[in-house]
């Protein structure tokens, strides 16, 4: 198989059935913001010692000479399947949502995948270019080099989990490149399938912590090229007052869009819903600090059976810390619709 050529489509059930089960908060984690920063206070830390890990580096398509890192966890003897967890803004693998999320999957007998997308984190050294939320080529092209690397990584089925802008960035996979892989079900948790909305909360006056705290990541992770950036790209980014500005300035020149505007309503994951091909869970809480959910309730889910929606009350922004359990809800119920649709005992 070429570098770049597609593997075989997997075949799994629809999600009709599948009910998301009740989620209460744990106190003290009560209310969207402290689910939130909750993964920010909370850091213990996760030994994966057990699980042999393999570095990739994952060359891209498109003539760049890019390269993603990503580490690979190989399960039991026999896995039941690779689960591909994709971060979310000036996130990686690293990431403490993708830790315990990965060591979930382990336990769970699969083997995981922890990729940085391009230019974030490990994989900015090798990368001139950087992620954005509709880059779903990106991971159109780290699963292609997957299937050369010499193991049949595939032969359980791929389960993808996307998380907060990744989760954006996977549902247009989903609906675009998803067929030419052994895809077996996904999962989105606190996407931001409104983009245009997602900005305009972001910089609500009430959430200027946040705004702060994702600007400066931004800029940081922008200028950490391996080769510095010309003049006018480095003023655009040191000058960004704002989100917005930011994607107005940086993201969208870089990438070919007009403007701000034009990126979030092209790359906006609502528009690809309806196309999603694989069985897909949308996990989203209504008190994310982050992300509205508005799109998520406007949406007419019935259009698409390979879509379930799990929308919570509580849960904050990649929060879900549940009573009585260690492991955040979302990854427990993605792993119960995961066995469902893929027909796991």
């Amino acid at each position: 198989m070429d570098a770049c050529s597609p593997c075989r489509p997997h075949r799994s059930t629809t999600p009709a059935s599948f009910r998301a089960s009740a989620f209460q908060p744990r106190p003290p984690w009560i209310g969207g913001d402290l689910q939130t920063i909750r993964n920010f206070l909370r850091r213990p830390a996760i030994d994966f010692r057990a699980w042999p890990e393999r570095r990739l580096e994952l060359a891209m398509c498109d003539g760049s000479g890019d390269r993603l890192l990503a580490t690979l966890h190989m399960g039991s003897a026999a896995p039941r399947g690779l689960v591909v967890l994709v971060h979310g803004l000036t996130g990686c693998e690293d990431s403490f949502y993708i830790r315990i999320s990965a060591r979930f999957w382990l336990e769970a007998g699969y083997s995981v995948l922890r990729l940085n997308l391009r230019g974030a984190g490990p994989s900015r050294p090798l990368c001139r270019q950087q992620y954005h939320a509709g880059r779903s080529e990106d991971l159109r092209d780290a699963l292609q080099a997957l299937g050369e690397t010499g193991q049949d990584l595939f032969a359980g089925g791929v389960f993808l989990v996307g998380y907060s802008l990744g989760g954006n960035l996977l549902l247009r996979f989903l609906a675009e490149e998803a067929g030419a892989f052994p895809v077996a079900a996904a999962a989105t948790v606190s996407a931001p399938i409104d983009l245009k909305a997602a900005q305009e909360r972001i910089m609500a006056p009430r959430n200027w912590v946040y705004h702060r705290y994702l600007l400066t990541r931004m800029r940081r992770e922008a200028l950490a090229t391996p080769v510095p950036p010309d003049e006018a790209p480095r003023r655009a980014i040191l000058n960004a007052e704002s989100v917005y500005a930011f994607d107005d300035r940086v993201v969208a020149p870089a990438n070919g869009f007009a403007g701000a505007e034009d990126y979030y309503r092209r790359c906006s994951g609502l528009r690809f819903l309806p196309d999603v091909a694989v069985p897909t869970l949308v996990v989203h809480a209504e008190d994310d600090p982050w992300i509205p959910a508005g799109a998520h309730r406007r949406f007419d889910w019935s259009v698409n059976p390979q879509l379930r929606l799990a929308m919570t009350s509580a849960g904050g922004h990649v929060g879900f810390h549940g009573r009585g359990h260690a492991v955040p809800w979302h990854d427990r119920e993605i792993g119960r619709f995961f066995d469902q649709v893929a027909g796991n005992p």
